[in-house]
């Protein structure tokens, strides 16, 4: 594997870094509502005009057409200039295009890509269910077809964004015959659809923040011409949001923490110890800590370039289970180092302050896009050849 920037890469490198720079909003991103989604809109669209939306996506659907090399350089200097956070666009961009690139049809490409790259439509993703959910192949959401339509009954849960979405990639049971993942069909819903009723969930992390959805279907009906692949064969197409979803959606996530991890490093040097007296940074413990996780870090970004590499299509497969699972256990450890780190001091933060807030937010990030127990048998199963695990 080659680490070497091309002379290229590098020149485009200090294209980003220096668009960005002129050019990333210097308010703040709001931190709720739909203030916050207008703004991840008009980001969007900025970018998009000035040809920084889809790096590696075809240009004929708006994108630059380059490779994913560049779309991790994008990526990367993106979190460097903290640059706002991608917000209501993220299942867009990271989970619904990439997907319809790699398993949508002509016209499905043509409708949907374009308005995605412009911020135009929002997007959701319509995967687990109260019953259903790193267990996904146990879905029940139902769908049958009837003439050229599928009538949809059931319902979602944790759909981010699901209130502001215009469309939503959908997981339906379409046949219950042989095993359970060989019923489901992955389907695109306009979610002005009829018969579709969303109820946003308050969330104990910030009482009137609502990050998450449920989704309730009552004879919805979808064209047939919204199935993504085929009838009963959603499985095979949800592999591939799942793996964007774990591996190459994050990147940005993976840079920004590594700067969490040094800014965590100076509150260490800046405050006082309570109980061993001099500085945090000089308790062993805590500098333990913080050195194992500034390695740990790095050898994440090593395992992404590989991963990356590995995937000319983007599309990272069973390998980005590897990423997914360091990442969300590195996470939950670096936001609990942080508590450790401000002390009593946390009790008085507000949720826009953001360390407490996303102490309380790294909780679900075990859980989200695949429990770490689900990862650990996909890497067990998919890439070491093991046998597959007892079933209780």
């Amino acid at each position: 594997m080659e680490l070497i920037p091309t002379p290229a890469e590098a020149a485009f490198r200090d294209e980003v870094r220096t668009w960005l720079a002129e050019n990333k909003p210097r308010e703040a991103r709001p931190f709720d509502g739909q203030t916050a989604a207008a703004f991840d809109k008009e980001w969007q669209r900025i970018q998009y005009e000035a040809g920084w939306a889809g790096i590696a996506w075809p240009r004929d659907y708006g994108g630059r057409g380059l490779s994913v090399i560049e779309q991790l350089i994008w990526h990367e200097e993106y979190a460097r200039a903290d640059a706002p956070y991608v917000g209501v666009c993220f299942p867009g961009l990271n989970l619904a295009g990439p997907t319809l690139i790699a398993c949508g049809t002509a016209e499905q490409q043509e409708e949907h890509l374009p308005a995605i790259l412009k911020g135009e439509k929002i997007w959701c993703q319509g995967f687990s269910e109260p019953g259903a959910g790193s267990d996904l192949a146990s879905l029940r959401c139902a769908a049958v077809i009837d003439g050229d339509d599928l009538v949809i009954n059931g319902s979602k849960i944790w759909t981010s964004h699901g209130q502001y979405a215009d469309w939503q990639v959908l997981l339906v049971r379409t046949s219950n015959d042989g095993p359970k993942q060989a019923g489901i069909t992955f389907v695109i819903v306009d979610m002005w659809t009829p018969g579709i009723e969303v109820r946003p969930i308050r969330s104990m992390v910030a009482p009137d923040h609502y990050p998450f959805c449920e989704v309730f279907y009552t004879d919805a009906r979808v064209p047939l011409a919204n199935v993504v692949g085929r009838i009963d064969d959603g499985w095979r197409v949800a592999g591939a949001t799942l793996g964007f979803e774990r591996g190459t959606a994050f990147i940005a996530d993976q840079i920004h923490y590594s700067k969490v991890v040094e800014e965590l490093i100076e509150e260490a040097r800046r405050r006082p110890d309570p109980v061993n007296g001099g500085r945090m940074i000089d308790n062993g413990e805590i500098f333990a800590q913080l050195a194992t996780l500034r390695a740990e870090l790095a050898a994440m970004r090593a395992m992404t370039y590989w991963t990356i590499s590995h995937s000319g299509s983007g599309d990272p497969g069973p390998a980005s289970s590897l990423t997914k699972l360091f990442f969300a256990e590195a996470l939950k450890r670096i936001r609990k180092l942080a508590m450790d780190v401000l002390g009593i001091d946390r009790l008085e933060l507000s949720a826009e302050d953001g360390w407490t807030w996303q102490y309380l937010r790294s909780f679900p990030a075990t859980i989200a896009a695949g429990a770490s127990d689900i990862q650990r048998n996909i890497i067990a199963e998919r890439l070491l050849g093991m046998p597959k695990a007892g079933r209780k």
